[in-house]
């Protein structure tokens, strides 16, 4: 299968050499894009069998981004863990300098973090209550106007596991809304940004088991390394109605010094009048270039842009995410009606530091403290991690 990806990659390349020249049609341009990211990592834990030092290639991506007149494609395929997958996946069409339309699959905006690639996270992993509460890909349209003080966007969405199974084989496909709107009434060329927004959504339940078709949702996340993969947190709702959730975000700078922050609130209502289950969380990333000028602004991304080459950039994250309800009430196997849902609560301490080498490659190196506790399945862990990553990025 990696054959006829890399093939069909040639072929596309190869196509654009090919197409005429005419000074008065859009011309068609191909540009190839990929990543390896390369991580090592120690762990210091009483649970010693839950994680080994090593190293691992965590994620290896190629694909090819594709622009003519109006319009824009991107196809971004992944390799890691054995298998092959497809990322983004879409169509673009942009109406003017301030409005776009994109078709497809990818991460539909949702808060700080959901516009930037899960590769440039600046704390090394992104935010555990960001993973837990925000989606992944997802097929679906997004409109979005970017405008000089506001940064609107509207998502209408299938459930992620439309990307894999037909809607038969889902019995039907569950669906969802998302909007997120950002105010930015401060940004200057020498890298002063004041930034207020807030993301909601809405989400019908998705297939959980051939003997709950649509009325379930999981949410889980993993400790902040990729070399050893360990749930730090996890939740299975089922009887499930609906999802409500929205997230506060702001966003300050100054110069060589950012602060992010952003709360999570998840609302799940339950069938059979069960009390509902409520999940939360929130962040708050400290960054400041230790060598380089100021950071700069990415309008469509409603956030910061990647930090100029030779900037060394040092960033502190603190993270708090719950997954526990003591008040929630689910149905067990007997049919009794039980009170309590514990998912578990994590808390995370963690400082990256990140040298940008050049326009393709940088490198990050990162400390991180994890406490898990509160979980009915899992056991109380304190996680020490140190760990560095070599990437390439085009």
């Amino acid at each position: 299968m990696k054959t006829y990806y890399a093939l069909g990659l040639a072929l596309l390349m190869a196509a654009a050499a090919t197409v005429p020249s005419h000074a008065d049609e859009p011309q068609l341009k191909l540009t190839p894009t990929g990543r390896i990211l390369m991580d090592g990592a120690l762990y210091a834990s009483p649970e010693k069998e839950m994680f080994k030092d090593g190293v691992a290639i965590p994620d290896v991506r190629m694909g090819v981004k594709a622009s003519y007149g109006s319009w824009n494609a991107k196809i971004d395929i992944s390799y890691a863990n054995q298998k092959v997958g497809i990322k983004d996946l879409f169509i673009q069409y942009n109406y003017n300098k301030e409005v776009f339309f994109r078709f497809g699959n990818f991460i539909h905006q949702y808060g700080l973090q959901s516009a930037t690639s899960s590769s440039m996270k600046p704390s090394f992993e992104e935010p555990l209550s960001n993973s837990v509460f925000n989606a992944a890909r997802q097929i679906g349209i997004m409109a979005v106007y970017n405008g000089p003080k506001f940064l609107t966007t509207f998502s209408v969405h299938a459930e992620p596991s439309s990307i894999n199974n037909s809607p038969n084989a889902l019995n039907h496909q569950g669906y969802g809304l998302i909007t997120r709107l950002v105010a930015r009434p401060v940004v200057t060329d020498d890298g002063t940004v004041v930034q207020v927004g807030i993301s909601g959504a809405f989400t019908t339940p998705q297939t959980e088991g051939e003997d709950m078709p649509h009325q379930g949702f999981s949410m889980a996340g993993n400790f902040p390394s990729r070399v050893d993969k360990v749930v730090a947190a996890s939740v299975d709702l089922t009887h499930a109605m609906n999802m409500w959730k929205f997230t506060p975000e702001l966003l300050l700078a100054k110069g060589p010094v950012a602060l992010e922050a952003q709360y999570f609130f998840n609302r799940v209502n339950m069938r059979h009048n069960l009390h509902n289950f409520t999940g939360q969380g929130g962040y708050v990333t400290l960054r400041g270039l230790l060598k380089g000028d100021h950071y700069t602004y990415s309008p469509v991304d409603g956030g910061l842009a990647t930090p100029r080459p030779k900037s060394l950039e040092f960033v502190a994250l603190y993270n708090y995410t719950s997954l526990s309800d003591p008040k929630a009430e689910y149905i067990a196997d007997d049919g009794t009606v039980l009170t309590g849902i514990y998912g578990g609560r994590v808390n995370t301490l963690s400082a990256t530091l990140n040298y940008y080498i050049n326009k393709y490659i940088l490198m990050r190196v990162n400390y991180a403290y994890t406490y898990r506790w509160n979980s009915s399945d899992l056991p109380r862990v304190n996680l020490n991690v140190f760990q560095i990553r070599l990437q390439v990025l085009f």
